[in-house]
This record gives structure tokens, C-alpha cells and sequence, in this order.
């Protein structure tokens, strides 16, 4: 799932993710990289941030963190965003991230 890992990177502690978003999905899973963003399906609908605040709780699952720890910094009325993990506790196998050095 790597494909040049551009769409991951660490700073410091934290992750950083470029991701890309798709709404009214049937399910919530990581998906393909796409032009160098992590593409994520999410069940949520677009309209009154229902998908960031599916987004969150999904990344905060997915990586054993608080929504709190979560962080949309940018794209928070688009489908390209940029979100940032404070210390994830795990690192999902599916996306073959290489831990913090």
C-alpha cells in the first residue's frame, strides 16, 4: 500500500496523513493511494461535517488513539485533507506505515 509513502510523514511524534475522502460509502476502510493522498471511504455524508467527525472517530479506532489526538489542520470543507495523529498507540498493518525513528 506504500506507493512511495508521500502521503505519510512523521513530525516528530506525530503523524501526518494526506488523505482523500469519499463520502456515502458502504463501509469505512483505507482504500488505494491516490495522486499521492491515502484515499478513505467513509459511510458518513458530506453535509454538516458529519464526514470529518466520521473521519476522526474512524483514524482514532483505527491507530488506538483519543478523538482528541485526532487533528483535521487542513481541507475541512473538501475531499483533500490533511490530518495529524499525536502519538498513534498502532499502527495499522494495512497501511505498512514505518514507525517514527
Amino acid at each position: 500500500m506504500k506507493e512511495d509513502a508521500a502521503w505519510y510523514r512523521w513530525d516528530g511524534p506525530r503523524l501526518v496523513l494526506q488523505l482523500l475522502i469519499q463520502p456515502r460509502s458502504s463501509h469505512n476502510a483505507f482504500c488505494e493511494v491516490h495522486d499521492g493522498r491515502l484515499k478513505i471511504r467513509l459511510t458518513a455524508p458530506p453535509a454538516e461535517g458529519a464526514a470529518n467527525r466520521g473521519l476522526i472517530e474512524f483514524l482514532a479506532d483505527q491507530f488506538a488513539v483519543a478523538k482528541s489526538r485526532v487533528d483535521l489542520i487542513r481541507g475541512a470543507s473538501g475531499r483533500q485533507k490533511t490530518v495529524v495523529i499525536d502519538h498513534p498507540a498502532k499502527l495499522p498493518a494495512a497501511l505498512d506505515i514505518r514507525p517514527a525513528t
